[in-house]
């Protein structure tokens, strides 16, 4: 693992990768899952973690993963326990799989499969988990439908709760839990973002957008959500106000596949896309008075350039994102040739951000 142009590398040999996970529920070490996508060799979980000192990756361990991997999130109160969507030929699936506790005695140990989502009739795009703590309940999406699972803790099996068909004229691509609000969901299409009530499976509410690729919640500051979109835009939202962005960052030369608002420092935005970029932003930041749809307007210190720096450390489109929840300024990006930077945010935004009063 040697130290890249502007962070810390870790390479998959010979393998291709879309996704990566921060590790929530390992309070001791900044850890990263990192799914792979290979068609001819063997797929794999990687664990990765980074060092105490911040200067070396390293791979705690890596596990068989009997197919492609297309998304993957880690429980947020399980080390242990993580979700992928996988591919098999033309077929698409989910399951829940937790890591064996003496995998140290095997080469290449097997997971453990807890639960498969089998009730998908369409390409499945994500599994997602409740960001802010212990929840019995998970979300899946594919194209055309979201599915409301309960899930037993004691044997983490999962059965359907409820199910509703999106009836949107665009496949759906992805979706992001509310965090501050247990029952609410948007989804992204090609076309909008879509709000969902979890308790009715009734869309509640909806953005007017073209070519959105990914969105996050604030988390932070209730109703607000960054999208990424094929017109390499990234738009920060108040959902109450559906009409026109808070605010546009351009930035980016062609598509951006991902965009992440950092766990605590709601200004900091990260986004990557096919031009093999990450780019870190800083935004105005969102007081806790702003709570009515008039009171968006930016400051004049908004004027200023937002994006902080770009990261090239890469040489195939970049995919995957993730923030480390135990670290607020570390971060890793992973592109589709399977290379892990881990990187962090330029000490001087660090000096200055802990300056700011909390809003």
């Amino acid at each position: 693992m040697q130290a890249g142009s502007g962070g810390i590398a870790y390479g998959l040999k010979y393998q291709q990768a879309r996704c990566i996970a921060n590790v929530p529920a390992d309070s001791q070490r900044t850890s990263f899952l990192v799914g792979t996508l290979s068609l001819r060799e063997e797929n794999e979980v990687h664990l990765i973690q980074l060092s105490p000192s911040s200067s070396e990756l390293t791979c705690e361990g890596f596990y068989s993963h009997p197919q492609e991997i297309w998304d993957l999130s880690a429980c947020p109160f399980d080390f242990h326990i993580f979700s992928t969507v996988y591919a098999s030929g033309g077929d698409y699936g989910a399951a829940l799989w937790r890591i064996p506790e003496h995998s140290e005695h095997f080469n290449v140990p097997q997971l453990d499969q807890l639960a498969h989502f089998n009730a998908h009739t369409h390409k499945i795009k994500c599994v997602l988990w409740w960001p802010s703590g212990k929840h019995d309940q998970l979300v899946s999406i594919d194209e055309e439908t979201i599915y409301l699972w309960s899930l037993d803790s004691s044997t983490m099996s999962a059965k359907v709760l409820s199910q509703e068909p999106a009836d949107m004229l665009h496949y759906l691509s992805g979706g992001a839990w509310d965090p501050h609000d247990i029952n609410v969901l948007s989804t992204a299409c090609e076309s909008s973002v879509q709000c969902w009530d979890l308790r009715s499976m009734k869309k509640i509410n909806s953005i007017g957008h073209s070519q959105v690729r990914d969105l996050d919640y604030n988390p932070n500051k209730q109703h607000i959500v960054v999208t990424a979109g094929d017109d390499s835009r990234i738009r920060i939202w108040d959902l109450r106000m559906s009409n026109m962005p808070r605010k546009e960052l351009t930035g980016h030369s062609h598509w951006t596949w991902r965009v992440r608002y950092n766990p605590m420092y709601d200004e900091l935005i990260l986004s990557a896309g096919t031009d093999s970029t990450v780019n870190l932003w800083q935004t105005s930041p969102i007081k806790s008075g702003d709570s009515t749809p008039g009171s968006w307007v930016d400051s004049p210190t908004s004027l200023v350039d937002p994006l902080i720096r770009s990261y090239n450390d890469f040489e195939d489109s970049v995919y995957g994102l993730a923030w480390s929840s135990q670290e607020p300024w570390i971060f890793a990006s992973l592109s589709y040739d399977g290379r892990v930077v881990v990187d962090s945010v330029p000490q001087n935004i660090r000096k200055d951000m802990k300056k700011k009063p909390k809003m």
